[in-house]
């Protein structure tokens, strides 16, 4: 597969029709060549009836690019979904629904949020690895508003108004390498525990504020560090750089992070941070995904 676009203009003239589009999908979804999702086999013939479908010449099954993938069913052209990728990965801070609908020119907030639900969940890749080596491990939480919820939060480890994040760094010298963010339920041992286990690779060193919720986390060697009086951006300087950074996006891009979809939110700052110093190929590797995963409806977007 080709490398992905440096610049707005240069995407503009490789991804400016259908057919450029399918073939880039048809690379990303079958890089060695094609290979039938029923029987395996590895040619077929383009089917001359349909756009962008192939035929197994082995067992007949008709195939198209888009099939089973997050794009399949789509009313929307191939163009409209690559600029929606274009802009949705490369941007620095994101975009917004309502600022997608504009860009693209869709017509209504609808298919603009529907589009971005679904570039979300491609965020995430099937299987990623986990983080290792130095890491460093810390909670918070953000503030929300709704009808039922106080305006302001609780004091300090209160769930009363907050939306709990976990967060994971994996540092790297003297600079963050990858990070994981989660919605967790609690502060207790078998929350942060389980985003442990999730999150980092086992024998990993993992550094934390000494609170009682890591004591005996599984697979790490844990080393606290408790804070006391010491100010808690310099014990965990990291994890509290990361989450200045969510709480800024979250308030900037989309006026506060709504308790429903919280994790989707956090899934796209990850994936935003951990491509920071390389934004056109995170454009390649979140279209790579949308090959890889199946594909949701707005039912199952919105529970």
């Amino acid at each position: 597969m080709s490398a992905a676009p440096q610049s707005l203009r240069e995407f503009q003239d490789r991804f400016s029709t259908d057919n450029a589009c399918a073939d880039y999908l048809f690379a990303a979804r079958w890089p060695d060549g094609f290979v039938c999702p029923a029987c395996g086999y590895g040619k077929a013939w383009p089917h001359r009836g349909k756009r962008f479908t192939f035929q197994c010449a082995s067992c007949g099954l008709q195939t198209s690019v888009t099939a089973g993938t997050v794009i399949h069913g789509s009313k929307l052209s191939l163009t409209v979904w690559f600029l929606a990728a274009y802009l949705v990965s490369t941007h620095s801070n994101g975009i917004s629904a309502l600022q997608l609908k504009s860009q693209l020119g869709v017509g209504s907030y609808k298919t603009a949020w529907l589009l971005l639900a679904k570039l979300r969940r491609a965020m995430v890749a099937p299987g990623r690895s986990v983080l290792s080596g130095a890491v460093e491990v810390d909670e918070t939480e953000i503030p929300f508003r709704t009808k039922d919820d106080p305006p302001g939060g609780g004091q300090g480890r209160s769930l009363r108004g907050k939306l709990l994040v976990a967060c994971a760094a994996e540092v790297e010298g003297r600079a963050i390498h990858r990070i994981r963010l989660a919605k967790i339920k609690d502060f207790t041992a078998k929350s942060l525990h389980g985003f442990i286990l999730d999150a980092i690779a086992p024998g990993t060193k993992a550094k934390t504020d000494g609170w009682a919720g890591y004591n005996n986390a599984p697979g790490i060697v844990h080393c606290p560090d408790v804070i006391g009086s010491t100010p808690a951006h310099i014990v965990m300087p990291w994890t509290h750089r990361v989450f200045s950074n969510l709480k800024t996006w979250a308030l900037g891009v989309y006026h506060g992070l709504r308790k429903k979809h919280v994790q989707a939110y956090l899934d796209e700052f990850v994936f935003r941070f951990n491509r920071r110093k390389n934004r056109p190929e995170g454009f390649a590797t979140l279209l790579k995904i949308t090959t890889q995963i199946a594909p949701a409806t707005y039912k199952m977007l919105i529970e």
